[in-house]
């Protein structure tokens, strides 16, 4: 295949994604017995079953060891792993062809994968709040600094191509009926609030503390405002932050997702708020959904609903600052002195995925809305499919991250302590801010906003 020819990490994300997603409503529809069959015509609409549920799976919750539970749990995770192996091994000759033995590193990476989240479901770990992402880090951090990492295992660390279709099945699970039922409350919590947060923490490690690095700046500030690690590949892609940057403001992120994710719900309890606001507070400051789901239930059904909607309207805000920072980058932060900033070069820039992510929330949307049956097929086609996947596809991207690591150069990025400062202060006023909104929206202005949700 010639160079011309090769794909982008972008088209090859989608293309994963999309086939993911595509085989998901294909075998529920099929197995269901077909949007026309008879009980869909008649309007009483068909029990939607997907068959990826029984085949596909994650590991199951353990105390004491892994299969205490039964060995179900390894079919399912092995057929994930021959599903991600086979479609991204066929994109990636299609996309690729000089990479035709992409399936032998994948494979190893998902071997890893599966050992991180084999460790974060043992039940004390799982109680602290030591999430997956954390112990995939943490092993390819271990392998790359210790062994090394060897060339096929090498080969198959790309931490974009696993993150990106992540994404973009991710936009399956976000439902716009749902993000607007909270209306305009939901609104001014994740719209306002965050890139008000952005804009600040930027200036401030800019003007403040004087960080040699602009990207790592507004990789940083990207990723504690918007959604954590999602909108810090998206942005590190479009200000060209380097690697090393990258890994810097995830691990930042995923230290103090774990702290916040245990501490916010007693401080929530200790300070008297209810369970909207509560929830509210936590959807718009954590910067993991998994962790908001998990600190959200802490405080009951309610707050997490109402805290799981927060963080998918904020997630929405993937693209629009994405390209927001790509055009202040081309324009502003390297712009030459008299040189017209070139239009194209923002698009070169733009994180193309996040078409993809916006293409499979409005695709599923619609479904949602005008099938016959239409929440339960999507519930059918995400819980039983696609979100099992895109965990998959997260935590490879995780693994990933740590393999292409090195300490040694990512200690000259956290001299001085700025990294740290930058993050404690932007979160510190993302708390106030989210908490401020929250209290205004849901207890003054809109005190019944939140009643839509428990329909």
């Amino acid at each position: 295949m010639s160079e011309s020819r090769r794909f982008s990490e972008d088209l090859l994300a989608m293309l994963v994604a999309g086939t993911v997603l595509s085989v998901s409503l294909l075998v529920t529809v099929l197995e269901s017995g077909g949007v026309f069959s008879e009980s869909v015509v008649s309007g009483g609409g068909p029990s939607w079953r997907n068959p990826m549920k029984s085949l596909v799976l994650l590991p199951a919750a353990w105390e004491v060891h892994p299969f205490e539970s039964g060995w179900e749990w390894l079919r399912g995770a092995a057929g994930a792993g021959l599903l991600i192996t086979v479609v991204m091994s066929a994109v990636m000759w299609l996309g690729r062809g000089s990479e035709v033995r992409f399936w032998q590193p994948c494979v190893r990476v998902f071997l890893l994968s599966l050992l991180a989240y084999v460790l974060a479901e043992q039940k004390v770990v799982k109680y602290y709040g030591l999430e997956y992402a954390l112990w995939a880090l943490l092993i390819g951090l271990l392998i790359s600094n210790t062994i090394g990492v060897s060339k096929v295992l090498s080969a198959g660390a790309r931490t974009e191509l696993y993150m990106k279709t992540g994404l973009v099945l991710l936009g399956a699970e976000v439902l716009f009926g749902k993000l607007l039922a909270l209306g305009l409350p939901g609104i001014c919590v994740s719209w306002v609030v965050t890139p008000v947060v952005l804009i600040v923490t930027f200036w401030f490690g800019q003007r403040v503390l004087r960080m040699e690095s602009a990207a790592l700046n507004m990789v940083i500030s990207a990723d504690m405002s918007v959604c954590g690690v999602s909108a810090a590949i998206a942005t590190a892609a479009a200000c060209r932050a380097k690697k090393e940057e990258l890994t810097t403001a995830v691990g930042i992120s995923l230290a103090f997702t774990v702290m916040m994710m245990v501490a916010m719900p007693p401080l929530i309890q200790a300070m008297g708020l209810g369970p909207v606001v509560g929830g509210a507070w936590v959807g718009g400051t954590i910067d993991s959904t998994g962790a908001v789901g998990a600190a959200g239930a802490m405080l009951g059904k309610e707050a997490e609903v109402v805290a799981t909607t927060i963080k998918m309207i904020q997630n929405m805000l993937i693209g629009v600052v994405a390209f927001g920072v790509a055009v202040y980058w081309v324009t502003c932060v390297e712009r030459t002195a008299g040189v017209r900033p070139d239009v194209s070069e923002i698009w070169r820039r733009f994180p193309r995925f996040i078409l993809g992510f916006l293409g499979a929330s409005v695709l599923v949307s619609v479904l949602y809305e005008n099938l016959s049956g239409g929440p339960d097929f999507v519930k059918a086609v995400v819980d039983g499919g696609t979100k099992t996947v895109r965990s998959w596809c997260f935590c490879m991207a995780f693994v990933s991250i740590g393999l292409e690591t090195n300490l040694r150069t990512l200690a000259k990025f956290l001299r001085g302590g700025k990294p740290l400062t930058l993050y404690v202060c932007g979160q510190l006023l993302n708390l106030v801010l989210s908490l401020l909104m929250s209290l205004l929206m849901f207890e003054v202005v809109f005190p019944g906003a939140a009643d839509v949700l428990r329909k």
